[in-house]
């Protein structure tokens, strides 16, 4: 497998973070799929005031993952 790089990664997290979309390309396709699902849950539950709780977990999760792919922290599997 090819490098993965550090900077596409963060460009990711930070246009398409919220989708994920930079865990699947490192290759942490569970928690890629984890992150669509607190979206799309969010989305559905935001009629009943849950969903904005789901948009900020999903927000701080995202603004982590920015900063460790920075760091160096979050490596490609």
């Amino acid at each position: 497998m090819a490098e993965k790089s550090k900077t596409v990664a963060a460009l990711l997290c930070f246009f398409l973070g919220s989708l994920g979309i930079h865990r699947f390309y490192l290759g942490k396709i569970g928690t890629g799929i984890l992150q669509i699902v607190l979206l799309v849950l969010g989305s559905i539950l935001l009629v009943f005031g849950i969903g904005a709780f789901l948009y900020g977990i999903l927000g701080l999760w995202v603004l982590i993952d920015f900063i460790l792919i920075l760091t160096g922290s979050l490596k490609a599997k």
